[in-house]
């Protein structure tokens, strides 16, 4: 049963989902045809990482300014203006002669997707309240991850059927009649668009520093520095733009002016940390999903539709387990995300393992196991984990606080996307199969790290006795995902 008081409400929900699943769909489902992509457009290592992480750092750093027009001018004009951008954009990648037209149209479209979730966010800000809002936000955190998990099933169905020279192409218009279906819908069943704030200034300094930081961070991994001390000066220019932006963001909340980051997010320890297990999380699960996808192809010959179906159990666990991760949380907690999360470093180690030992003509049976494992693993710990983070957001901030964790996970993937990549690319013509286990070990390690900050969060939020009456005297934290009664 979909949350909200009324009919109008759930239809504006069902178009919020389909928003996320077309723009998580569109990314997931081009993973499977990277190789045939690169055959057909002569490209290199270099474009095909732009390809990938571009989108997603277009997506996140559109988010934030998204965000503030939709509070300026309401939400439902620049929903369906970014809704189109999209759909055009995809249509000029699938078309495109070469990978700098590729990569230019999926800059456009990775923004363009930024722009329409910001509206997403904000829409079920407005319509929905207390814990309704927590079972929107969640099915909408579902939603998109199991359009993810269903991505690489339907490309590879795309590329085995139409052929690997033009299947690539519409892998890229898979999404074009799902983005004309939602700006049908959202053209009837939106709300009419009305401003939410008088005054949305944008923090472009924090904006253009937090894109020039995860830039100089991107960098390094998709051109390999020549020298241990053109490493270092990189490393050296992320720590200081990382530094410039912190003393940026202080600044800018002691002139009483909006910073991009809430000062009240930044003083909510649980809300930090769960972002950053997000985006640990977010970005190994892609990057894992793009590597296996190559490896499979081009490490081992295996055809689209084979690996298609490897990846199949993925996103038919994810499903059940996201539809049943509220029984989970109803019985152990918070746990909840820490278990996912634990099942998703054994999935990525096994994963690696398989690699390195088992013969090839059982190795796809082997892959559809842990792929198996590693979507029961996502759906015990996305919708969790993004539900708790949101409820812990400060009242004065609950507004930005979603578009700024979707903007850290998408920042994060493009990050991850790089690197992961890289470690295999870089390693694979000596071996595929130890370049394959090192990225799965890469994506287990980062697994890792955000089980550590999971467990710091738990650590850092108030019991339920302590919590069940603040000193303002709002309600307990309220740990319930979707579906749940």
């Amino acid at each position: 049963m979909l949350p909200g008081e009324d009919r109008a409400a759930r239809r504006v929900l069902l178009v919020c989902m389909a928003a996320g699943a077309t723009t998580l769909l569109d990314q997931a489902v081009l993973n499977i045809a990277i190789p045939s992509m690169r055959h057909s457009l002569g490209a290199g290592a270099a474009d095909v990482q732009w390809i990938v992480a571009g989108y997603s750092l277009a997506f996140g750093l559109a988010l934030v300014p998204g965000g503030s027009l939709g509070d300026l001018h309401g939400r439902k004009r620049l929903f369906l203006a970014g809704v189109a951008v999209f759909l055009l954009a995809g249509v000029a990648a699938a078309t495109g002669a070469g990978p700098g037209t590729v990569i230019a149209a999926r800059l456009v479209q990775g923004a363009a997707a930024g722009l329409v979730n910001s509206q997403v966010i904000g829409t079920i800000q407005d319509v929905f309240r207390g814990v309704d809002r927590g079972r929107a936000l969640g099915l909408y955190a579902v939603t998109s991850g199991v359009a993810t998990a269903l991505g690489p099933p339907l490309g590879g169905a795309l590329v085995a059927g139409l052929g690997p020279g033009v299947g690539w192409r519409y892998c890229l218009l898979l999404s074009a009649p799902c983005a004309v279906t939602t700006l049908v819908l959202a053209a009837r069943w939106l709300p009419p668009p009305r401003p939410t704030a008088r005054d949305a200034r944008l923090d472009e300094l924090g904006l253009a520093l937090a894109c020039g930081c995860t830039l100089t961070l991107m960098v390094p991994f998709i051109r390999t520095p020549d020298s241990g001390g053109e490493a270092a000066l990189w490393a050296a220019g992320v720590c200081a733009l990382a530094c410039a932006f912190t003393v940026q963001q202080r600044l800018r909340a002691r002139r009483g002016r909006g910073p991009l980051v809430h000062p009240a997010l930044r003083s909510s320890k649980p809300y930090m940390l769960g972002t950053a297990v997000a985006m640990a999380q977010f970005g190994s699960s892609l990057a894992a999903s793009l590597v296996l996808t190559v490896f499979l192809q081009d490490g081992l010959g295996l055809s689209a539709l084979l690996t298609a179906a490897v990846a199949l159990p993925s996103a038919l666990a994810m499903g059940v387990s996201s539809a049943l991760a509220w029984r989970v949380v109803r019985r152990i907690g918070p746990r909840t995300v820490s278990v996912g999360l634990t099942l998703g470093i054994f999935a990525a180690l096994a994963g690696a393992v398989a690699a390195l030992l088992v013969p090839d003509a059982g190795l796809p049976l082997a892959f559809a196991a842990t792929q198996l494992l590693s979507g029961a693993a996502g759906g015990l710990a996305v919708s969790p984990n993004q539900t708790q983070v949101l409820q812990h957001a400060p009242a004065e901030a609950a507004g930005v606080g979603g578009g700024i964790l979707q903007m850290a996970q998408r920042i994060a993937a493009a990050v991850c996307l790089s690197a992961v990549s890289a470690v295999y690319l870089h390693t694979a013509t000596a071996s595929p199969r130890a370049a394959y286990a090192l990225a799965s070990c890469v994506c287990a390690g980062l697994l890792v790290v955000a089980l550590a900050l999971s467990r710091l969060r738990r650590a850092a939020t108030p019991s339920p006795a302590s919590a069940s009456v603040s000193e303002k005297g709002r309600p307990a934290v309220n740990l319930r995902v979707p579906g749940a009664r």
